[in-house]
């Protein structure tokens, strides 16, 4: 049994080669992750020859303190990050000086810690410490961006490199 983190939405296998196990979907000839988690790929038994490998995701139990969430940002302004929730805390030092576009673009996935609660619709979130932050991007070409440096992702596919709030992956 083989596992890598994957996020919701995220592409993790041919649905040919593969058969749908929990926590994924099928979409057209694709098995996507519908959980934040560990993508796992369990072999069928020998009793069940001709079987596929089954595709499944499971969620890490929960290790944090403060509450934290994984967002789509949906929407950018000079100040803040919507994800249906409003992001404020970017980073620990320097608050005053951060840009949110070079932290963050819309359609990215983050991790962020709940702070506080905002008004009836919103809660304050922060990704202020080293293992928040961007952990999912799409560049321009379409491309999943993998991460370089602390505040910076490429494209694979172009070597385009733009600027990002990175996660520090968790071990």
């Amino acid at each position: 049994m083989t596992s890598t983190l994957v996020t919701p939405g995220q592409r993790i296998g041919s649905a040919q080669e593969f058969k749908a196990g929990p926590g994924t979907y099928t979409r057209g000839n694709f098995i996507h992750a519908s959980l934040f988690g560990q993508k796992t790929l369990a072999q069928p038994q020998a009793s069940e020859e001709g079987q596929l490998p089954t595709l499944s995701v499971v969620r890490e139990k929960q290790r944090w303190a403060v509450p934290q969430i994984t967002g789509k940002v949906i929407r950018i302004t000079t100040k803040e990050a919507v994800v249906s929730i409003m992001v404020v805390d970017v980073r620990a030092t320097e608050k005053d000086k951060v840009k949110i576009y070079n932290s963050f673009r819309p359609g990215d996935i983050i991790r962020a810690e709940v702070i506080s609660l905002g008004d009836a619709r919103s809660y304050y979130l922060s990704t202020a410490k080293n293992e928040l932050g961007v952990i999912y991007a799409q560049s321009v070409a379409g491309e999943a961006m993998i991460p370089i440096s602390w505040k910076e992702m490429q494209c694979p596919k172009t070597k385009a490199i733009e600027l990002r709030k990175c996660a520090k992956p968790l071990s």
